[in-house]
């Protein structure tokens, strides 16, 4: 995978900027919506005792990967968002990711634990019966913050937005979900493929996979970047790459890593490139 990603506040923004005022607007108020879902779950989570003694067990349960995994795909689910917005501003805002409740809990509560502990090196010190009113007491701001949403700047909600997504590409970084498959060719996802059209054509065009003439009146195979191919000669492709054989657009894979990535880098696109320093941070791991 590309080590040039530019910093991802830098991406975002330069992206951002491409909006015009009225779709920035109509952005800030989809993640306003996003933030308050996830304001009233986490306001739950740390009201009920029972609630936030199972879901600190579940998360406890999880492996390091397993954490990782919870966090790439909120962030999914928050990139996928955003680049809707951007590409479609005058559309509805795209049904989120599925996520089940008890992970969406758990990574709720995985943000808000490393975010304390950023604050308080010794938070974690204490003991776990204390830990609910202590996470109480701390994102007591937030939740005013967040619950007033309605009434800020759109700039307020678009830069708790893009604190968050560096925040948790970052963790994401360090647990290295995914790590191993750097470089290596991924098949594109089958819900991917599923959605691919049928297109015909009017002959004369070669499929640059077998070489051969794709023939009048016959049902092709169109990618999004628009290339033509035979269908039995892209479902072989696409079983082991992600990428247009012609141009290397890449089509949505199961890997979330990736899938973070190429979200990354079409912002990244869309924002004329952005600029800046690479991604990541040191940051350790509890629970």
């Amino acid at each position: 995978m590309a080590n040039y990603m530019n910093s991802t506040e830098t991406i975002i923004m330069a992206a951002l900027s491409t909006l015009s005022p009225p779709h920035l607007s109509h952005l800030s108020h989809s993640i306003s919506a996003l933030f308050r879902r996830h304001l009233r779950r986490l306001v739950t989570l740390l009201s009920y005792p029972t609630l936030f003694t199972l879901t600190l067990r579940h998360l406890q349960s999880l492996s390091l990967h397993q954490k990782s995994l919870l966090i790439a795909r909120h962030l999914l689910s928050n990139l996928t968002l955003l680049n809707h917005a951007i590409r479609n501003p005058i559309a509805a805002a795209p049904p989120p990711t599925s996520m089940r409740l008890r992970d969406l809990d758990a990574v709720l509560l995985l943000l808000l634990l490393c975010e304390l502990h950023q604050h308080d090196r010794d938070f974690l010190d204490a003991p776990p019966p204390r830990w609910r009113a202590m996470l109480a007491a701390y994102a007591s701001d937030a939740v005013l913050r967040l619950s007033s949403f309605g009434g800020c700047s759109n700039g307020e909600a678009l830069i708790q937005f893009v604190e968050s997504a560096r925040r948790c590409w970052n963790l994401v970084g360090v647990m290295g979900c995914g790590e191993g498959k750097e470089g290596r060719d991924e098949a594109a996802s089958a819900a991917a493929v599923v959605a691919l059209p049928s297109v015909a054509v009017s002959g004369g065009e070669e499929c640059v996979i077998c070489k051969e003439e794709m023939k009048e009146g016959r049902d092709v195979c169109e990618l999004p970047c628009t290339h033509l191919f035979h269908w039995i000669c892209i479902l072989r492709w696409l079983k082991k790459r992600n990428t247009c054989p012609c141009c290397r657009h890449r089509l949505p894979t199961d890997d979330l890593r990736r899938e973070i990535h190429r979200l990354l880098e079409e912002l990244a696109v869309i924002g004329g490139g952005g600029g800046g320093g690479g991604v990541g941070f040191s940051q350790e791991w509890y629970l």
